[in-house]
């Protein structure tokens, strides 16, 4: 991603903004500090770390789930 100085993003605002919009990302810098990262209005959503719960009523756990294979396992074992 590049990253814009302030001053030539404001000389060069209309390119970077069709830059943009194809789908090329930039960052502003103010003094070398990013200020702001600017990308296309429909460029997906970053993911903020995991969501929880997010199959909740989706999955359900068989009330035998933790003995599932256990006549499987036990034969295993049985010389």
């Amino acid at each position: 991603m590049d990253i814009i100085n302030m001053h030539d993003a404001k000389t060069r605002l209309s390119q970077l903004v069709d830059k943009a919009a194809k789908g090329e990302p930039f960052i502003i810098a103010k003094a070398g500090k990013p200020m702001a990262r600017v990308i296309a209005i429909d460029a997906p959503e970053p993911v903020k770390g995991r969501r929880l719960g997010f199959l909740k009523g989706q999955i359900r756990v068989p009330e035998d789930f933790d003995r599932l294979g256990e006549t499987d396992i036990a034969d295993s074992f049985e010389v």
